[in-house]
């Protein structure tokens, strides 16, 4: 049965932009240098996660789902997706800078790729000096002018970066281009997808010299080339309560520092709820279950479970569920 909290197997995946901190700070288990990101709870086919702990330990996620329904993820989540889960939750390590992408539409998305769009939010956990993200252009740009920026390598020219540190949140929509940039860990919440298009890639190649693929002509329909100013999160911090960050029609997510014991309700919440630690540790308590969820590591709660403890001292936890 599924009354307790879920921990799943993380599923990590080598990038040539990876480096160790996914091992080194959020000691995940494995020896590679290059590891980038840490599906935490995931649904993609190919790529779905695994339990790792009480009664339904060694099932994945789609057999959770085709057993119990609804009380997994909710009523009307249930009514919605059927047997798809709707997030994709991961940690991310930039050692060097990601490729500048972006992510199409519901609609596009649907109509290409048989997929969901992704809509997605970061929340930072680490920052090296002076890291940044790209989020967006720096000014509103002609589709003509982007043309010629890109096929003259000098697409940067145009892109809109911002210093971040510990603690700050961006939100990305659809069609927006974007990029982690090297020495930031993060927390990513998005939609189940895993359809990016490529557009700028800093010239790199791989270890046998090969240039990853672009995606000029997929991206073309995809961009929003308007400047918008609507990606930068900010929330409370307030002690043991929590705070929305970022609420959109996909997904809530709220922030809730733990020092002490928190209760929650989740009794008129028709969904599943996610819990990501993004720093110390807390125990949670549901019934006659518990679990340790430390640094790094993440949980779902069954949308059957509705009192929760929380306690901890100086943790950070990152909330999701769908409203």
């Amino acid at each position: 049965m599924i009354d307790y909290p879920i921990k799943f197997r993380p599923i990590l995946q080598d990038k040539i932009w990876g480096g160790s901190k996914l091992r080194d700070v959020l000691n995940k288990p494995t020896t590679r240098d290059r590891v980038g990101e840490s599906w935490e709870i995931s649904g993609v086919k190919g790529h779905i996660s695994v339990v790792d702990n009480g009664s339904e330990a060694g099932k994945n996620l789609q057999e959770l789902l085709e057993e119990y329904g609804a009380k997994l993820v909710g009523e009307k989540i249930y009514k919605q997706f059927g047997n798809d889960f709707p997030l994709l939750i991961k940690f991310i390590d930039a050692k060097t800078d990601l490729s500048v992408q972006l992510h199409p539409n519901d609609e596009l998305a649907k109509q290409r790729h048989n997929s969901f769009g992704k809509t997605e939010m970061w929340f930072v956990m680490q920052a090296d000096e002076g890291a940044k993200l790209n989020i967006g252009f720096n000014k509103s740009v002609e589709k003509r002018e982007y043309l010629e920026h890109l096929e003259n390598g000098k697409i940067t020219d145009l892109l809109n970066f911002e210093e971040v540190s510990k603690g700050d949140s961006v939100f990305i929509n659809t069609g927006k281009v974007h990029a982690i940039g090297a020495g930031v860990l993060l927390a990513e919440i998005q939609q189940t997808s895993d359809i990016t298009y490529r557009i700028y890639d800093w010239d790199r190649v791989d270890d046998e010299g090969n240039s990853r693929e672009l995606h000029t002509a997929l991206a073309i329909d995809a961009i929003d080339f308007e400047k918008k100013d609507d990606y930068q999160l900010s929330y409370e911090k307030k002690e043991n309560q929590s705070s929305e960050v970022a609420s959109c029609e996909y997904f809530t997510t709220n922030y809730l520092p733990v020092n002490g014991e928190v209760q929650k309700d989740y009794s008129e919440l028709d969904s599943f709820v996610i819990y990501m630690c993004v720093d110390g540790e807390v125990k949670i308590d549901a019934g006659k279950h518990s679990e340790i969820l430390q640094k790094g590591e993440s949980l779902l709660l069954p949308a059957i479970l509705n009192d929760i403890k929380i306690t901890g001292s100086g943790a950070e936890l990152l909330e999701v569920f769908i409203a």
